[in-house]
């Protein structure tokens, strides 16, 4: 008789899978396991060393070259979205490894919607005057607040979730200037954005969105040099990938006062260290990596997870196959 499969599903930090229905038929047909803490290097092999498949929520699970060359039953991975920055893709290949991913849902939309409550929450200074109220005060001097409106909001990265940034920004009056390394006059004026360079999108906005995909042109292309171009008056909102900007940089330009603010939903470590200064960093609003944290994206995660792992089950073809590419 064959052994019954060990399917493994990590990064469930938010316990949210199983709110979704359709587990039942894939826990009748394997040992199936989901872990909700965050797993890493040995803590991350124990659990997942006897496992024939593997689904991962976004990159919640670092896999490189050693680690997947100590997996000996591993005949089946996927993870959710169509990207995964941890993932030694080619590794697994090379060991006949079918690699999947999932739709992502509209992380996009929900995306976008972050990173405007971000720049807002930052440009009125929503946190210090909600502290202000609750300890008993009201309006202070710091209560004269900017405006955005006829100010230059500066996007990096003009793709699907720059764009609707881009869009809000153009709705609340600002002017629109955008930069990536691919990015020429038509493509900006498709958003009704002006093309510029680099230094002149960071000398002059009041406010930069990254929106860039961090890969080898782009992984730091924010640090020191590029902070100190930056208005004392500005803000730097990363809502992308935290290896787009040196956090260490970041943390001594705001206290040099340039930019002035800054608003950050993405970090090198996830969760955030508990002792982390960047949980206490004076002009730094932070949030628990929010982007994507919404119902209808989980949804569609179980339902990405539960379709391609009864694919492989059946030895059906992936849903959706990974391309490297």
């Amino acid at each position: 008789m064959a052994s019954v499969p060990n399917i493994v599903v990590l990064g469930d930090y938010e316990h949210a899978l199983r709110r979704f229905p359709n587990w039942e038929k894939l826990e009748t047909q394997a040992n199936l396991k989901i872990y909700h803490e965050p797993l890493r290097d040995e803590a991350l092999y124990q659990v997942i060393k006897d496992a024939d498949a593997i689904a991962i929520v976004r990159d919640r699970a670092p896999m490189n070259e050693a680690m997947i060359a100590r997996l000996h039953h591993l005949k089946f991975l996927m993870f959710t979205g169509e990207r995964n920055g941890t993932l030694d893709a080619k590794a697994l290949m090379a060991r006949n490894i079918t690699v999947a991913c999932s739709p992502g849902g509209p992380s996009k939309e929900t995306t976008a919607e972050l990173t405007w409550a971000l720049i807002l929450g930052a440009s009125k200074r929503l946190i210090e005057e909600n502290k202000l109220i609750a300890s008993g005060g009201w309006r202070d001097e710091l209560s004269l607040l900017p405006m955005l409106a006829g100010e230059r909001l500066g996007i990096m990265g003009l793709g699907a979730i720059g764009s609707r940034v881009a869009r809000v920004g153009a709705a609340f009056g600002m002017e629109v200037v955008a930069w990536s390394p691919r990015m020429t006059p038509e493509r900006a004026a498709l958003e009704n954005a002006k093309s510029v360079s680099l230094e002149e999108l960071l000398k002059t906005s009041k406010v930069v969105s990254m929106h860039l995909v961090a890969g080898p042109g782009t992984k730091g292309i924010i640090s020191t040099e590029q902070l100190a171009l930056m208005r004392p008056d500005s803000i730097l909102v990363n809502t992308s990938r935290a290896a787009l900007i040196n956090m260490g940089d970041l943390q001594k330009a705001l206290v040099a006062g340039r930019p002035g603010q800054a608003a950050v939903d993405v970090f090198d470590v996830e969760p955030l260290p508990k002792d982390d200064p960047l949980r206490n960093t004076a002009n730094l609003l932070v949030t628990p990596h929010l982007g994507f944290i919404a119902e209808p994206i989980f949804a569609a995660f179980s339902k990405g997870i539960i379709e391609a792992l009864e694919a492989w089950l059946e030895n059906k073809p992936a849903p959706h196959p990974f391309n490297p590419q």
